[in-house]
């Protein structure tokens, strides 16, 4: 029941869209960062020479070098809380910030439907493992690759079936394809026609900006009650682009092995003018897979001409935070000015 709500939802409404939030911590000057090691390394300049200048000034006066005491390292609290301050200072001028930004992706997604040759033609090995096989990884690839699109699926040999119903559903195709096997149609044969009206059936009340039918088949037409022309006919005045794809070779190709281990060959014949009639009545365009690499690039062929475009709009929210490290710094200030005035202090500057 939950399947059949999410489908329903998907003819109410062919636009997708997709929220997301992203928190990062940025600086609006960060420039002003690379002065931070510039303090201390002053400080500790100066400090440096003030020390030789005393030690030169006691030599002069007789008072031989100065003895340390763990009292004498008190006089470089100041010194520290002001190299802290001025380096908060800094920091607040780098102005930090916590940026949430939110990001709306909006695409208005097309309808494809794939229309896959089932008959007893497609357990050929020419393609290994088969035909069919390779018809199916490519085509689940091929949905991995699309976003915001209903994809319908049609299958047919004698007969023509819709197996599944345009979807975003992507893992309910995914299972149905994996579901595809020989033999799954009673009545043998090849309805091209058949299988069209189908998928026309599929998209013709669709409000879709972009409606595709991506048909894959190894041979004629020898079955069905419509002709694929006419189908190509009808597709074009629903505006429906066709995509036609003749997989496996001509001539003779493997198709089993006895049981001495012989490769057993039969005889094959594409009928690639039909094909591409029905190609071009459908304003699409015919593709030849002899391999599955073959096959593999065609449909990243069609996935590149049907290609759903996505708007994203971004909404940034930007929260200050340098008041914080002025806070702070104001207080060391304060802590700094206190030292410096206090008598501690200038009994051990003496």
């Amino acid at each position: 029941m939950l399947r059949i709500s999410d489908n329903m939802l998907d003819w109410l409404s062919l636009e997708w869209f997709s929220y997301g939030t992203l928190r990062s911590f940025d600086w609006v000057y960060p420039l002003v960062l690379y002065a931070l090691p510039v303090i201390p390394i002053l400080f500790i300049v100066k400090g440096l020479l003030r020390y030789k200048s005393r030690n030169k000034l006691d030599m002069a006066m007789f008072e031989g070098s100065m003895s340390w005491q763990w009292t004498s390292l008190l006089r470089f609290i100041p010194d520290s809380l002001f190299i802290v301050f001025t380096m908060l200072v800094l920091v607040a001028l780098a102005r930090p910030q916590q940026i949430n930004e939110q990001v709306e992706q909006t695409a208005e997604g097309i309808d494809i439907v794939l229309v896959l040759d089932v008959s007893g033609s497609m357990a050929l090995q020419d393609i290994k493992p088969s035909r069919l096989e390779a018809a199916k990884e490519v085509a689940i690839n091929f949905i991995d690759g699309r976003v915001a699109d209903r994809i319908g699926l049609v299958v047919f040999a004698g007969d023509a079936y819709s197996l599944a119903p345009l979807t975003t559903d992507y893992q309910l195709l995914r299972e149905n394809i994996h579901s595809i096997q020989y033999g799954m149609i009673p009545n043998d044969g090849t309805a091209i026609g058949s299988a069209l009206a189908v998928a026309i059936n599929r998209m013709r009340d669709s409000a879709a900006k972009s409606k595709v039918a991506i048909l894959i088949s190894d041979g004629e037409n020898t079955a069905g009650s419509l002709d694929p022309i006419m189908a190509a006919r009808l597709a074009f005045a629903h505006q429906i682009k066709l995509y036609t794809i003749g997989i496996g070779k001509d001539g003779l190709v493997p198709y089993d092995v006895d049981a001495n281990g012989k490769t057993l060959l039969v005889e094959t014949q594409l009928d690639e003018k039909s094909l591409r009639d029905i190609a071009s009545t459908g304003e699409g365009r015919f593709f030849r897979a002899n391999t599955r690499d073959g096959l593999q690039d065609i449909f990243q062929s069609i996935d590149k001409y049907e290609k759903t475009e996505i708007t994203e709009k971004r909404f940034r929210d930007a929260r200050d935070y340098y008041q914080v490290y002025l806070k702070w710094a104001l207080l060391l200030l304060v802590c700094w000015m206190l030292l410096k005035n206090t008598f501690l202090t200038n009994v051990l500057e003496d």
